[in-house]
C-alpha cells in the first residue's frame, strides 16, 4: 500500500512518528520500560487497582466458575449472572436507577449516543468533549452544534436558537475534561437543560473514581443526582479493568439493550473482567482511602512542577497537563 507509505513518511518527516511504547510488566507507579525501572507518569490507573491483589483475586476466581470468555453477546447467552451483577452493582454506587455495561468507554458513547437519538433530534456538544463522544455524534442521524468549550452564554443561545425545531435536544459534556483536567458546569447545564426542555449527557470517564463521595464521579460532586439523563462512565481508568457503562432509568437500559449495536454484535466482557470492576467498586464502598491518597499525590505533584517553573494550566483534578507548546517537541519530550 503505497499510498500510506508515503503518509507514514509524511509524519516521519514532520517529527510526528511514534514507536509504540514497551511496559515490561504490570502497570503500576514504577514500570520496567526498556529494561529500567522508570517512575510512570503517563497512565490513567488513578487509583492503582490495575494490578491490585484483590482484583487480580476476583478475576481468577471468576475464570474459574465462567471459564476465559463469554462466548457470545449479551442478548443470546454471553449474559451472565456476573454481568447482571455488575450492572446493578455500578447503578448501585451511582445511586442511579439502572446499568448497563459495555466493552469499553468507547464502545459505549459509540453505541448509546446514535441508540438514543434520531433525525429529529439535535445534539449540543462541546468543542473539547472526547473523540469517542465526537465520534458517536458522527454515527447518529441527529443534527449537530457545538459550542465554545464551558461557555454557558454560548450554550444558552443554540438553545434559544434552535430548540423548537427538533423533537428532542441532547447537551453532551464530559465531566472532567481529559486534556486540562477542568471540571465541567454541570449544575450549570442542568439548569439549562430544565429551561429549554432539553436532556443531559454526562461523560465521567476522569471523574469516576475520583470526584465526589467516594469517587461516584461528577454528578455526585455537584449532587445532582436523579437530575442528569445518562450518565457515562469508564472502567478502564480509576477502576483499573477495561469496559464502559451508561447509567440512567430502566427505559433507558430496556431501549439499549434492544438498541446498542456494540451490545448487540460484539461479544460480552470477559467474566474476568466483571469479576474484578465487581471488587474495585467494593474496594470504593470500603474506603476513601484510594481516593485520598489519589488528591494528595497530585496537590504534591502540581505543587512540584510549579515550583519548578512548569506551567500545568489550570487543571481541578489530578489530571495535570505539562503545556510544552509545539506538537513534534511533545512528542519527544514524553
Amino acid at each position: 500500500m503505497s499510498y500510506l507509505d508515503v503518509k507514514v513518511n509524511q509524519l516521519k518527516s514532520e517529527g510526528l512518528y511514534r514507536v509504540l511504547p514497551i511496559n515490561e510488566g504490570p502497570c503500576e507507579a514504577v514500570i520496567k520500560f526498556k529494561g529500567r525501572r522508570v517512575i510512570n507518569l503517563s497512565a490513567n490507573n488513578y487509583l492503582g487497582f490495575a494490578n491490585h491483589p484483590r482484583l487480580k483475586n476476583a478475576a481468577i476466581e471468576a475464570i474459574e466458575k465462567y471459564g476465559i470468555g463469554a462466548g457470545a453477546v449479551r442478548t443470546i447467552v454471553g449474559n451472565m449472572d456476573i454481568h447482571e451483577e455488575l450492572d446493578k452493582t455500578i447503578a448501585k454506587f451511582k445511586h442511579e436507577e439502572a446499568c448497563v455495561v459495555f466493552q469499553s468507554g468507547f464502545a459505549c458513547n459509540a453505541g448509546v449516543i446514535q441508540a438514543i437519538t434520531d433525525e429529529h433530534d439535535l445534539i449540543i456538544s462541546d468543542e473539547l468533549n472526547h473523540a469517542s463522544i465526537i465520534d458517536g455524534v458522527r454515527l447518529s442521524k441527529a443534527s449537530r452544534a457545538v459550542y465554545k468549550h464551558s461557555d454557558m452564554e454560548g450554550l444558552e443561545s443554540i438553545l434559544k436558537e434552535k430548540r423548537d425545531a427538533y423533537k428532542n435536544v441532547l447537551i453532551i459534556t464530559d465531566g472532567v475534561f481529559s486534556m486540562d483536567g477542568d471540571i465541567a458546569k454541570l449544575p450549570d447545564i442542568v439548569k439549562l437543560a430544565k429551561k429549554y426542555n432539553a436532556l443531559t449527557y454526562v461523560d465521567d470517564a476522569h471523574g469516576s473514581g475520583v470526584l465526589g463521595n467516594s469517587g461516584r464521579g461528577t454528578v455526585d460532586h455537584f449532587n445532582l443526582h436523579g437530575q442528569v439523563d445518562f450518565i457515562i462512565g469508564t472502567l478502564s481508568k480509576a477502576i483499573g479493568v477495561v469496559g464502559g457503562y451508561v447509567c440512567g432509568s430502566e427505559a433507558s437500559r430496556e431501549w439499549l439493550l434492544h438498541r446498542g449495536r456494540p451490545l448487540l454484535i460484539s461479544t460480552a466482557m470477559m467474566p474476568a473482567a466483571a469479576g474484578a470492576i465487581i471488587e474495585a467498586f467494593h474496594m470504593l464502598e470500603e474506603s476513601t482511602e484510594y481516593t485520598d491518597r489519589l488528591w494528595d499525590n497530585a496537590r504534591y505533584f502540581k505543587k512540584k512542577l510549579k515550583a519548578y517553573g512548569f506551567d500545568i494550566g489550570h487543571s481541578e483534578t489530578p489530571i495535570t497537563p505539562i503545556m510544552i507548546g509545539d506538537e513534534a517537541k511533545t512528542i519527544e519530550f514524553s
